[in-house]
């Protein structure tokens, strides 16, 4: 059996380890699998592999080996799931060899069953679209390369009630006229000759007031 430390940690999310020999875990660069963590002591544990089983063993590590959370002292089984912590880096063990049971009897039956149960359309879904060169051979062309006898598809029914030969009547549009200069000048000289009366009415009884309370 095959066996693999994936990394459950943060900081090292993702990684794997496979634990297929014996392995020293630490810091030094001489390590089998070395950990970059001050955290880590330069010669952390060692994981060994003996009867398919894997140990893990402290190697007076100043920040401990744990094993579901329980710090060891002494040399160790895992087995499937645990989680080994070096410090605080954790790594789950995961099993590589699962056996999938296949029953082989019940498949020939079922292809059996699903091929004589097959319809037209899923026939046609199976064998895929003919090609372009099979689709060519079939329609035969002019000398100048036209298609020839070629179906043109009928027009959908129109519905009942529904004149085709009727003009749609377009909506009227306001138009904003614009307006003129001589238009403007008219109404501006308007406006000059009714302030001047304005002006000439205000003055006259003015001059009345004056004159019959003097």
């Amino acid at each position: 059996m095959n066996w693999t430390l994936q990394a459950i940690s943060d900081e090292l999310q993702g990684q794997e380890i496979e634990v297929n020999k014996d392995l020293l875990v630490g810091r030094h660069q001489d390590c089998d699998v070395v950990l970059q963590s001050s955290a880590i002591s330069r010669r952390h544990a060692a994981l060994n592999l003996r009867d398919k089983q894997v140990w893990v063993t402290d190697l007076n590590s100043s920040n401990g080996t744990f094993v579901n959370d329980l710090r060891i002292a002494q040399e160790t089984l895992l087995e499937q799931g645990d989680v080994v912590q070096f410090a605080h880096l954790k790594f789950a063990l995961l099993a590589n060899d699962v056996d999938l049971a296949i029953d082989d009897t019940v498949a020939p039956q079922e292809s059996l069953e699903h091929k004589t149960e097959l319809n037209d359309a899923q026939k046609m879904n199976e064998q895929g679209m003919p090609s372009l060169t099979e689709r060519a051979a079939e329609t035969p062309v002019s000398r100048e390369g036209m298609p020839q006898r070629v179906a043109v598809p009928k027009p959908a029914p129109i519905p009942e009630g529904i004149d085709i030969h009727a003009k749609a009547e377009p909506e009227p549009v306001p138009v904003e006229q614009p307006v003129s200069r001589v238009e403007q000048q008219v109404e501006h000289q308007k406006n000059v000759s009714v302030g001047l009366i304005t002006v000439i009415v205000i003055v006259i009884l003015a001059v009345l007031a004056f004159v019959f309370f003097k």
